[in-house]
């Protein structure tokens, strides 16, 4: 069961076999200067084959000119594992591959010169899990053009267009119970009013049981607008159940 922030992985949710599903609940809160971001989802896996998600976020702001900004997205996701085994594929080249799609909306006050409230990210993920060196590693080619993720909508007075983002996570398992790691993702600049960067964290996750992980994480997002261009970073903290 791996739930990291930023990118997503080649692994299909749950522990449900090639004849079965498996399911994973998570609820997830991130805090930084300025903003306040939660986010809570279920995903379920089936065959170990297809992934189907939903989550909702919540963004507010506490400093002004944007204290009472308040918006929401919901976020419908689907992913299909192409091919290989991250698990059971240890003498394979290959990585396990999976492509997806997330279907995002956009509510709330947020009028920043946005071309949509709605839009879709499109992405490839590579994941590789090295056992007898305790390394896990995903890369991600993500098609977007999404502002702040989708929170800020899509598109925009500066480029439209859907541009491909790569995102690098790499961690190392300590034991059974506890991994710590790193995750970079690079997002486009679609508003001038968005001084959007690249987005990174470093976390460390806990596995008290098979069925229950908690992910706490330092993360640093950049400027989020020209009205509060103090650069955000702050402390990401997740929980996530499943089966």
């Amino acid at each position: 069961m791996l739930h990291f922030s930023i990118a997503p992985w080649a692994l299909v949710s749950g522990y449900g076999t090639r004849d079965s599903w498996g399911a994973n609940a998570h609820f997830t809160a991130l805090r930084t200067q300025d903003y306040a971001l939660d986010s809570a989802g279920i995903s379920v896996g089936l065959a170990d084959r297809v992934e189907l998600s939903l989550a909702q976020q919540h963004l507010t702001g506490s400093l002004a000119p944007l204290d009472r900004l308040r918006i929401r997205q919901d976020i419908l996701g689907i992913k299909l594992r192409l091919a290989g085994d991250a698990v059971y594929g240890q003498d394979q080249a290959l990585p396990q591959l999976a492509v997806g799609a997330l279907f995002k909306r956009q509510r709330g006050i947020a009028d920043l010169g946005e071309r949509s409230h709605h839009g879709a990210d499109l992405y490839l993920a590579a994941t590789r899990i090295c056992l007898d060196s305790s390394v896990l590693l995903n890369a991600t080619l993500r098609a977007t053009r999404a502002n702040q993720m989708g929170l800020l909508g899509f598109g925009g007075d500066q480029d439209n267009r859907y541009r491909v983002m790569p995102e690098l996570s790499a961690a190392w398992m300590a034991s059974r119970k506890l991994v710590a790691g790193l995750e970079y993702r690079h997002r486009p600049h679609n508003l001038a009013s968005d001084r959007e960067q690249p987005n990174y964290d470093v976390f460390v996750a806990w596995f008290p049981s098979k069925q229950l992980s908690l992910t706490a994480a330092y993360v640093v997002l950049g400027q989020v607008t020209v009205f509060n261009p103090t650069r955000q970073r702050g402390a990401y903290l997740s929980l996530q159940a499943g089966f």
